[in-house]
């Protein structure tokens, strides 16, 4: 409720979050607070998937701890995050990953994909559900604005690069109608 009050967002289509079984919400990432996106918009425990080096930190370490989020190694391939976000969707739960793997602080729309949420997905069988936000997260502003397009599942015979792509797509599709739509 404090979130809500304080950066005021604008939440499109939080329906499509309402989801039976594995989900993963598939974002993407230009701010650290971009996780709120989700956490605003449903009441599902969304295990985010957070970088090694802010664990470091005491109180947001902490924080991240109690959040359920997923511990990520970044020196080497995080074996032991693969599995533990596995293990989440096997259980039914939600996982929330930025497919563009860190933020993106260039002027770009979008980094290159990785395809670790299309190869969860089709693993697990869990259903993506993509997410675009935009805007500025300043005290009740307006302008933060959260869009979440129609999930959809990715089939154990599709090509991953496909899937990646197609996520891509729509995760570009929905920031455009959030830009649309600001103006």
């Amino acid at each position: 409720p404090f979130s809500k009050f304080w950066f005021n967002p604008k939440i499109i289509n939080a329906e499509y979050l309402n989801v039976e079984g594995p989900l993963i919400i598939a974002c993407n990432h230009k701010h650290k607070l971009d996780p709120a996106a989700s956490v605003l918009s449903t009441n599902r425990v969304i295990h985010y998937m957070v970088k090694d080096k802010y664990y470091e930190k005491p109180l947001i370490g902490n924080f991240f701890k109690w959040m359920e989020c997923i511990d990520v190694q970044t020196k080497e391939r995080s074996v032991s995050a693969i599995t533990n976000a596995m293990n989440v969707l096997k259980d039914g739960g939600a996982i929330g990953i930025f497919p563009e793997g860190t933020r993106n602080k260039t002027d770009n729309k979008l980094l290159p994909f990785k395809k670790g949420a299309v190869t969860m997905a089709k693993e697990t069988g869990a259903t993506i559900v993509p997410c675009a936000v935009s805007g500025s997260y300043k005290f009740r502003n307006g302008k933060l604005m959260f869009r979440y397009g129609k999930p959809f599942k990715v089939s154990k015979e599709e090509d991953l690069n496909e899937a990646n792509q197609k996520l891509k797509d729509e995760i570009e599709k929905l920031l455009n109608e959030n830009l649309k739509e600001s103006l």
